[in-house]
């Protein structure tokens, strides 16, 4: 081959390298880009259709059906369902996420609450959506978020749990408020192209569905909506129903519930200069599903110390129970660690008995801490994404001490009920029904 021929042939190799990677750029551009962490499934690819008020109704506003459904009102008055849409961080997420039209569909349900119709997709892409405006929209109404009529109004009738219903409206029963089934739109979500996730990048009612207490007949609403004996509505008959709560993730009093916790000493006396192994068990004794749950920025963070009298931290150890995500240049789930429910964890601290002359004041604690997010997070919503008021999203969940100089074998606990109890039914306690997040 001539060195002329040879010079030609290395000039189209690189012609031909350009392209491909030109048309890899394309491609990345194209399908590995988008904003959103999960991708479109049809049951939540759509809001739920145009619906007309009721016969016997006023409007479809929350606050027209507690007229006769007072403390369901109430209730559903103190809920995320409620503050699904105005939620400061979902407010602060979606513009990160340029107001993207799909999570309206589980924000702010009914089409009747969003600005917009979605008449399809540009080439299949989720952010180059064909709309028009929607005649129909009522702002006022999209605040109230997941409303009343967002599950419980179709075609003019109201939908709900009793066959039996007596009511100055269209009645009708739907078997889904007995079963998951009716959670499962929002609370599992799909992944998308190039997006590789352990189940989902949410997964609660897949974890659910395999868990324990789904085998044993147990469904997502014995421990989110507590049974009740009440009328449902002014002047009704006393029946068995359910408050409108969905206490979840967001509720320190539901994660505590949810994680049992307890510091446990050695089992004998450790004589001085010897090393006493302090443990702290965490169990999955009150959630139904893998903790923590829903959005994969939460975490839990474990920490045990050694502190001397004056306070100060001699040795420590700390860990998280979390989701290790990678999100660029594709989503991978490179691992987790979450806790299965009724599975129990140990995290342990070991320190060097003192002479009893120095063990005075010296304690180990033990802690452990619930995170909506990272603080790294929750900086970058507040300088680039508006998020303008200050949100709890650290709790405490356990907080313990055992004296150094008193290790005797009795556990040091924070929770009401030990793991073993717990582990009888995923959210019975007190009397009352409650439990996991979601």
């Amino acid at each position: 081959m001539s060195a002329r021929a040879s010079k030609r042939r290395r000039r189209w190799w690189a012609v031909l390298a350009g392209l491909i990677l030109l048309l890899a750029a394309w491609w990345y551009v194209e399908h590995a880009t988008s904003i959103l962490i999960f991708g479109l499934r049809a049951d939540y690819r759509q809001a739920v259709p145009h619906q007309a008020v009721p016969a016997g109704l006023t409007s479809l506003r929350a606050e027209s059906c507690g007229e006769c459904h007072r403390e369901i009102y109430e209730e559903w008055k103190s809920s995320m369902h409620a503050q699904a849409f105005v939620d400061p961080f979902f407010q602060a997420y979606w513009r990160k996420d340029k107001h993207i039209w799909v999570c309206l569909n589980c924000h702010s349900p009914l089409e009747n609450q969003q600005p917009l119709l979605i008449k399809g997709l540009r080439n299949n892409d989720v952010e180059r959506p064909i709309t028009e405006p929607n005649p129909h929209y009522d702002p006022e109404y999209q605040r109230e978020g997941i409303s009343c009529a967002g599950c419980h109004v179709r075609d003019g009738v109201i939908l709900g749990p009793y066959e039996d219903s007596v009511a100055p409206h269209p009645t009708r029963y739907d078997p889904r408020f007995r079963k998951t089934d009716i959670c499962y739109t929002c609370h599992q979500v799909a992944s998308g192209p190039l997006q590789f996730y352990n189940g989902g990048p949410c997964a609660t009612f897949f974890e659910f569905e395999e868990g324990p207490y789904a085998k044993r007949g147990y469904i997502c609403q014995n421990c989110h909506m507590p049974e009740v004996e009440r009328p449902v509505a002014v002047g009704g008959p006393v029946r068995q129903g359910r408050r409108h709560l969905w206490r979840g993730g967001h509720d320190p009093e539901m994660i505590k519930r949810a994680l049992q916790a307890e510091l446990i000493p050695p089992a004998a006396p450790v004589p001085p200069g010897e090393t006493a192994t302090f443990r702290l068990r965490v169990t999955n004794g009150g959630a139904g599903h893998a903790i923590p749950t829903g959005d994969p920025d939460r975490f839990f963070r474990i920490e045990l110390e050694l502190r001397g009298a004056d306070g100060r931290v001699i040795k420590r150890t700390a860990r998280t129970i979390s989701r290790w995500i990678i999100w660029r240049p594709v989503i991978i789930e490179v691992y987790e660690n979450r806790i299965r429910p009724l599975e129990s964890r140990e995290y342990a601290l070991a320190a060097r008995m003192p002479e009893p002359a120095n063990a005075d004041g010296m304690t180990i604690h033990a802690k452990v801490s619930y995170h909506i997010l990272t603080e790294r997070a929750y900086k970058r919503l507040q300088t680039k994404y508006g998020l303008t008021e200050e949100v709890p999203h650290v709790f405490t969940i356990y907080d313990a001490a055992l004296p150094l100089d008193e290790h005797r074998p009795q556990a040091a606990t924070a929770s009401a009920s030990t793991a073993q109890a717990a582990a009888q039914s995923p959210c019975q306690s007190d009397g009352m029904a409650h439990g996991g997040l979601s």
